[in-house]
């Protein structure tokens, strides 16, 4: 198997049509062992995992779009170029990222647990950061709270088990960076060029993607439909087998020809009218576009500025920038564009030295001049350009001998604290 595409298997007849079906974060192709009977009596199934998921080759992907570009290799190389999609939670994603940019080859899809954005860009990388840090056990010990009901994780003890061994093996580095691509995941501005008929399954009870994501799906996807499954959480396949393979049967098989009732909703046990929602409101340009009284013309504020934005977002994390934007004014604003257009968008991006690398200089340079401020922010980031906390104690190490032993020593404090606050997993 190369780096470009993925582990999968098939079952199901041979000549029947295909239906591709995509797991969760932190989950192997068996969250849909129980939906297999039945799906594969209509349609030839395969299903994949995600890199590092499973026995799947830890061959990272950052980003959806390169997930989704890695499944259409591996269906390339099947002969496969049709097929119905069904994705749960990350796996949701790259079902909407192949609608977008493969509308020829997607017939029809099912996005079960599935967000336009998932939370926030920090909360990921902030994720990451625990990770690299602690592993995945913090993480897998808090799984069943978040994908599984209380009743159904006190009734199903081996279940549970299941899905906290399945995220305990995960290659870190694979989940790492399948946060990043959650991260940089966004299509609410896109949902209307959607051109499938979908259906969004939704758990009533799940806090991970709650109905409201769901719903700004469907208000936002011109053929969507809307199932709700009563008192389920975020793993819906597995917490309710039946429920979701029936919805599924019924979706591929006839949802897009003949629609449920009025308003094109279902629900499981209790139908209700689908809400009238208002299109969502696409995403505002990033803050750091328009200051309070202030702009820029368009020939300053140009590829450099917006490739600097990008990197220091990614790097310093959106709440700090949404800050520092927020309270720019008249007297401010032009030097908050110049760090952007050089220090970001000149110095940040350039090729020769990675980001890791840029993070060591930085806090070196920081620490020789004492700019505290300045150094509780590049620890924040040094953690999420991928320096671990040994890393960070090794660089500031090295600056007692060349920067002094006061400066190191008022460094280690300042990153003591930061690191405390970054990498302790939540309770």
């Amino acid at each position: 198997m190369s780096e470009k595409t993925l582990q999968h298997r098939i079952d199901g007849p041979d000549d029947a049509p295909v239906l591709v079906l995509g797991a969760a974060l932190g989950t192997t192709w068996h969250m849909w062992d129980r939906q297999i009977p039945e799906l594969t009596r209509h349609w030839r199934v395969i299903r994949f995992d995600l890199p590092g998921h499973g026995g799947s080759p830890a061959h990272a992907a950052s980003s959806v779009a390169e997930l989704a570009d890695r499944l259409i290799a591996t269906l390339d190389a099947l002969g496969v170029d049709r097929f119905g999609y069904a994705g749960c939670n990350i796996g949701g994603a790259i079902g909407v990222q192949l609608a977008l940019t493969r509308p020829h080859q997607v017939t029809s899809l099912a996005l079960v647990s599935t967000s336009p954005r998932y939370g926030t860009a920090d909360a990921w990388r902030q994720r990451g950061v625990v990770i690299r840090t602690n592993g995945l056990d913090p993480i897998a010990r808090t799984t069943p709270e978040h994908w599984f009901t209380q009743g159904f994780a006190g009734a199903q003890p081996a279940i549970v088990e299941w899905a906290v061994q399945m995220v305990r093996t995960t290659d870190p580095g694979c989940y790492i960076a399948a946060c990043e691509a959650l991260a940089s995941f966004d299509v609410r501005s896109s949902l209307g060029r959607v051109g499938v008929p979908t259906l969004v399954v939704v758990g009533s009870e799940d806090q991970v993607t709650p109905t409201t994501d769901a719903r700004t799906l469907v208000a936002g996807i011109p053929d969507a439909s809307l199932a709700l499954v009563p008192g389920t959480s975020h793993l819906a396949p597995v917490e309710q087998p039946s429920a979701v393979t029936e919805l599924l049967i019924r979706h591929f098989s006839t949802a897009w020809h003949d629609k449920p009732g009025p308003g094109g909703q279902t629900a499981i046990g209790a139908a209700a009218p689908k809400p009238q929602i208002a299109p969502p409101v696409p995403p505002q340009a990033p803050p750091a576009a328009i200051e309070s009284g202030h702009a820029q013309p368009e020939q300053v504020r140009g590829a450099t500025y917006e490739a600097g934005i990008k990197v220091r977002r990614e790097v310093l994390g959106d709440a700090h920038v949404d800050r520092v934007e927020a309270a720019a004014d008249d007297f401010t604003g032009d030097f908050h564009d110049f760090i952007t257009r050089y220090a970001w968008g000149e110095t940040w991006t350039r090729p020769g030295l990675d980001r890791r690398t840029r993070s060591i200089i930085t806090l070196t340079a920081l620490v020789a001049r004492g700019h505290h401020d300045e150094l509780v922010l590049h620890t924040r980031a040094a953690l999420r350009n991928g320096l671990t906390p040994t890393e960070i104690k090794e660089v500031l190490l090295h600056t007692a001998i060349y920067c002094g032993v006061p400066a190191a020593n008022s460094a280690f404090a300042v990153a003591q604290r930061v690191i405390r606050e970054e990498t302790t997993p939540e309770a």
